[in-house]
Parts: C-alpha cells; sequence; structure tokens
C-alpha cells in the first residue's frame, strides 16, 4: 500500500490525519497509516534531512525516516504519552523511544516495575516485549530542536484520539511525561467523552487526577511525571526512583500489580 492509496486524495493533506485515523478498526491499521502521514512539511523535511545527515555513531545504520507509530499491546492497560520521537532515537529505529538516552531511562524504569521484558530497547528487532502498557506521543514525528509547534502537535492530534479511542475498552490510566504532552493529552480526553475538571488541572511530577466514568468511558486515571529527558535525568530533576513510582502508581490504578 502506497502514500497515494493511504491518503486518498493525497497524503500531504493537512487533513489527512483527521479524515483517515478515526476509520481505523483495530491499532494495527493505525500504525501503519501513522508512518505515511506527511501532513507537517517542517516535520517531514527535518526528520529525512536527519536521515542523510546522520549522526557519525550511526552512519552504518539505514533510518527509519517516517512518522513513528506507538508501541504496545492492544490491550494496554496504561497508556505512557511522551513528547516526540528523537531525530537519532525513534527516527532511526522506527520504535517509539527506542535508541536514546531518554527512553533508556525510560524502559530501565518499565522494566523494574515489570512492564517490560528487558531493560533496554536497543531497535525494533530486539526482542522487547511490553506488559499492560504502550507507549505513544502527540507528535509522531521528530521535530528540530525536539520542539514541536502547537500547529504541528493539532495536525497530529487525530492519531492521539484514534489511539485512545482503540485502547479505550481496556485503558485504565494514562501516564503523561511532561507539559507539552500534557497539554496535548487534555482535550484529546475530552473529546474522547471523558470529563475532565474545571479548571483543568495543572501539570506536575506525581500529579494524579481520577476522571470520573461517564455513559460513555470507564474511569481514568491520569498521572503525571516530568520528561525523561537529559536535562531532565542529568540536573536530578527526574530521579529513576521518582519515574518508577509513577509507573508503579499506573500499574496498580490499572490492575496490572497488585496494590
Amino acid at each position: 500500500m502506497d502514500g497515494a492509496e493511504v491518503g486518498g486524495a493525497g497524503v500531504g493533506e493537512q487533513g489527512f490525519p483527521a479524515l483517515r485515523a478515526p476509520r481505523c478498526e483495530e491499532l494495527g491499521e493505525l500504525d501503519a497509516l501513522v508512518t505515511h502521514c506527511r501532513a507537517c512539511p517542517r516535520l517531514v523535511a527535518w526528520r529525512e534531512e536527519t536521515a542523510e545527515a546522520k549522526r557519525a555513531a550511526f552512519r552504518d545504520w539505514d533510518y527509519w525516516a517516517r512518522p513513528v507509530p506507538g508501541f504496545g499491546p492492544p490491550d494496554a492497560a496504561v497508556a505512557v504519552v511522551g513528547l516526540a520521537p528523537a531525530a537519532h532515537g525513534g527516527n532511526r529505529t522506527g520504535r517509539m523511544f527506542t535508541g536514546d538516552a531518554t527512553g533508556d531511562f525510560l524502559f530501565a524504569a518499565l522494566h523494574t516495575v515489570g512492564l517490560a521484558s528487558q531493560p533496554e530497547s536497543v531497535h525494533a528487532e530486539d526482542g522487547l516485549t511490553l506488559r499492560g502498557v504502550r507507549l505513544t506521543s502527540p507528535v509522531h514525528c521528530a521535530p528540530p530542536a525536539n520542539k514541536p509547534t502547537p500547529g504541528e502537535r493539532d495536525t497530529c492530534r487525530p492519531w492521539l484520539a484514534a489511539e485512545l479511542e482503540l485502547l479505550s475498552p481496556g485503558l485504565r490510566a494514562v501516564v503523561v511525561l511532561g507539559g507539552f504532552g500534557w497539554q496535548a493529552v487534555l482535550p484529546v480526553l475530552v473529546e474522547a467523552g471523558w470529563r475532565v475538571p474545571r479548571p483543568r488541572p495543572v501539570f506536575g511530577h506525581g500529579t494524579h487526577v481520577v476522571l470520573p466514568a461517564t455513559e460513555r468511558r470507564q474511569e481514568l486515571h491520569l498521572l503525571g511525571s516530568y520528561h525523561p529527558s537529559q536535562r531532565n535525568t542529568f540536573t536530578g530533576r527526574l530521579t529513576m526512583p521518582m519515574l518508577v513510582d509513577v509507573l508503579r502508581e499506573a500499574a496498580t490504578v490499572g490492575g496490572l500489580m497488585a496494590p
């Protein structure tokens, strides 16, 4: 299936994600579709330019250089929402949070809690599996300087909305890594039928908000953690025990481990 077939009128259309993502009936279909998206010209140019220039340590790699789909089982009880793929991480390996220092930190924490089969995520064929947790992001392409624009976030929003919709039958908790992801997730949850408190909860590490059940949705736990960026982990703003505590709390309320 080539890009023209996936996008219908053309994958370059700004409306492509909104037109196609909600129609997906399973996560495998959604993951395949997102890899063809070219809706954000700046991100398309950057991800492909990075793949050509490469980093010296990865000069022998054939970079993925496409949007990076979510990673994890379709019946996950916990979703972890980050920021965007890294230029030489997910943009290189094709797997969310894989191949950079941020991913190393996150997967070590997931393994400690028992949600990842191994403490390292090196490449897409390294045998790693996740238990009850799915990793995703509000922006699926690597952005320059790790900073997507609000417009790029909003253009990519239908992918996150569709992903959470498909996860919703079993979803019990969402862990958001960083303020950017927090601001991206809240409107998606509202649109999906959850009742988010007013005023909207403010992001912070350790924030835990319970969204009550509605006619459409079951109760959902929303948890915040500082993003495991090198800036945060090197300065000690986020330590491994801090992240482990948040993930353990999410796994507990998600029914993946005993209280």
